[in-house]
């Protein structure tokens, strides 16, 4: 039957009425037989070589040789698309595609650039997906750090496209990432309103220390990325009953970060610890594909481990639904790789935020944030969409992390043997003009001392060093240490004599390693979520002294450490003495802390009080808050942000912008 099944096909499509149009209606009958209709491209392709349409053909057969695993067929026939009609845009954005998975990224990135470059007939069509060249090419130039590279495809896919948010905040994000201030660059077709609206909220974290335009954010954030609509929502667990008799409750962590990543080294040991006859713990993987250390460590601790990778929005909150999850985590928030949408369904019947996003997610959907007393105090609750609740430090740590052997000299690191040495190893988008200017004064009133920094770019440490020189200090003073193992990293942190933090977007991992390796930190704590974290990890390991709360306070507490090296020797002193005992590294008491905590949350949801979130008046607290947002301006060091909103909110005739009680949730079911 077979062959006679072929013999008909061949007969149709060597016919001369046969038309492409005829081909394609045949072959979408296919769908369960690609090899079959990948033949009945090549047959009929052979005989109606001068088509005019035959671009089209090709490439309707690369997209079934790629079906078929046939990468070599596909890009052929792509190319083959590509040599009869160079303006044909989309064989460009596939054959590119093909090309990154077989490792030729430089090859695929002019792929894309010709067809970004193409000066075909003006069209939507043909924009778009110049502009869909353009994304690509940003992409594995960011994910391969050539950051540089990826602003310039940035930049144009903007001027193609104003209004594409992801855009304009990866735009915003990767000039971050180049120290290049100020990072939001206005000009005739972007608006700095526009530019700021588009900035994801993790962005937003390091630009500004508002809550309220980063709650603002967050939840535009969440409105355009993972929303579920009701038809989406198949899996809605909401109301399930939780009723834990004779089982423990069922705790899920989604992240894509359970891997060798600053959050793995963070939860590795959580895993360990949790009190298996109080918890049963399900893990949600969604990262890239890992089976380093700590990825491996922590799929042996944890009693369940689930790769949703493959799944769908859809198809991961069934997963979830089907283990009967009780209480979800989301320990990726507005970050990389994230499954919000997953939230959106409502798989689970109590959502939190913990961990992996320092900041409030905004939604109506996660009804509880895990911080602590510092990172948020009680007046600063109404910054949140999350019902807050609080364990002794926010942070969990790794007691197991590895330390290599050796310790570099100072000779060794590029390092003066006799000066004293200032440091931060936060990724260079976490610095700021006005943590430069800090540092520089700090450096120009500390004669001899260095700054050493971590390694971004040749580029990037360059505009650092001019920066330095155009501020009166020598660039030589700034040392910048290479990226290596986190084990070596850790190693040589004892070079340095006082780790200097950023603001708003402070230490966080980076902060516990330096403390770990009795290294003493500075920090200024301001309001929002991201720049207490480092305040609350000090504070914990047993130095609240070095918690201060203005930017002249910092600078005079840096330069009195850095006059007094026996004060600098006495503090790393306090650290190795406690190091054992101080609540920052004492697992056994986070981990019960938070199982007694998901008690609780549990026990409210069974009394009905599961806390509801009030959105009210976001997208105007995002306008007044993009308005106040200004480069000379640094919010932190506002005395009264709330009188700046209240100011504005009154001139707009909004009287009543918030709750009585002054929270911005409120408790009962949702």
């Amino acid at each position: 039957m077979a062959d006679v099944d072929t013999l008909d096909l061949l007969t149709q499509l060597t016919a001369e009425s046969f038309s492409l149009g005829d081909l394609i209606v045949l072959t979408a009958g296919m769908a369960d037989r690609p090899a079959l209709a990948d033949q009945a491209y090549k047959i009929w392709i052979q005989f109606n070589a001068g088509h005019p349409q035959l671009s089209v053909a090709h490439f309707n057969r690369a997209v079934l040789q790629a079906v078929l695993g046939d990468s070599a067929g596909a890009a052929a026939s792509l190319e083959a698309a590509i040599a009869l009609n160079a303006d044909f845009l989309p064989a460009y954005v596939n054959l590119g595609g093909i090309q990154e998975r077989a490792g030729l990224t430089e090859l695929a990135i002019a792929t894309w650039e010709a067809g970004a470059n193409r000066s075909a007939v003006p069209s939507g069509v043909n924009t778009g997906y110049a502009f869909t060249c353009l994304k690509q090419i940003a992409r594995v130039l960011s994910e391969t750090h050539q950051t540089a590279r990826a602003e310039i495809a940035l930049q144009r896919a903007a001027d193609l496209d104003p209004h594409a948010l992801d855009v304009l905040g990866q735009l915003v994000a990767v000039r971050m990432t180049q120290c290049k201030w100020p990072p939001i660059q206005p000009n005739d077709r972007l608006s700095r309103d526009v530019l700021l609206k588009g900035v994801n909220p993790l962005s937003i974290a390091a630009l500004t220390d508002d809550p309220l335009l980063q709650l603002a954010a967050a939840n535009r954030f969440i409105e355009r990325e993972a929303m579920a609509t009701p038809e989406q929502i198949r899996i809605d667990r909401r109301d399930a009953p939780i009723d834990p008799t004779g089982r423990r409750p069922r705790i899920g962590y989604i992240s894509s970060d359970l891997r060798d990543h600053a959050v793995g080294y963070l939860m590795a040991e959580l895993f360990e610890v949790h009190d298996k006859e109080k918890v049963e713990v399900f893990a949600y993987y969604c990262g890239p594909e890992s089976s380093d250390g700590l990825n491996t460590r922590i799929r042996a601790a944890v009693e369940h481990f689930t790769d949703i990778r493959p799944l769908t929005d859809d198809q991961a909150a069934q997963r979830i639904a089907d283990d009967g999850i009780d209480i979800l985590v989301d320990v990726n928030g507005h970050t990389r790789d994230a499954r919000t949408a997953v939230f959106a369904r409502r798989p689970a019947p109590i959502l939190v935020n913990w961990l992996g996003y320092p900041g409030t997610m905004g939604s109506d959907y996660h009804h509880y944030i895990i911080g602590d007393d510092w990172i948020i105090p009680p007046e600063m609750e109404r910054y949140y969409s999350e019902a807050v609740r609080r364990i002794p430090c926010y942070q969990p740590n790794d007691r197991r992390r590895k330390v290599a052997e050796t310790c570099p000299t100072r000779a060794e690191a590029g390092l003066p043997e006799d000066a004293f040495v200032f440091c931060c190893f936060n990724g260079p988008q976490k610095i700021t003009s006005h943590v430069f200017d800090r540092w520089m004064e700090i450096l120009k009133r500390a004669p001899g001392s260095v700054l050493w920094l971590l390694d971004s770019n040749p580029e990037t440490n360059t505009r650092l060093r001019e920066a330095a020189e155009a501020r009166g200090v020598d660039r030589a003073r700034l040392v910048f240490a290479p990226k290596m193992p986190n084990a070596h990293h850790l190693a040589r942190y004892p070079l340095a004599d006082l780790f200097l933090d950023t603001t708003p977007y402070g230490a966080h991992t980076t902060a516990s390693d330096a403390l770990w390796m009795a290294v003493p930190v500075l920090t200024w704590s301001g309001r929002c979520f991201a720049s207490r974290v480092c305040g609350s990890l000090v504070r914990s390991a047993g130095l609240p002294e070095l918690v201060v709360d203005s930017a002249e306070a910092y600078v005079e507490k840096a330069i009195e450490i850095g006059a007094d090296r026996e004060k600098a020797k006495a503090l790393r002193q306090v650290l190795e003495a406690s190091r054992d005992s101080c609540v920052l590294f004492d697992m056994d008491l986070l981990a019960g802390k938070l199982e007694a905590l998901y008690g609780e949350m549990i026990a409210e949801y069974q009394a009905g009080r599961r806390p509801r979130p009030n959105l009210t008046n976001l997208p105007t607290y995002l306008e007044i808050g993009t308005a106040l947002d200004r480069d000379d301006r640094e919010m932190q060091a506002e005395p009264d942000l709330d009188a700046l909103y209240r100011s504005e909110l009154a001139r707009r005739h909004l009287v009543k912008a918030q709750p009585a009680d002054g929270r911005l949730w409120e408790g009962g079911d949702q």
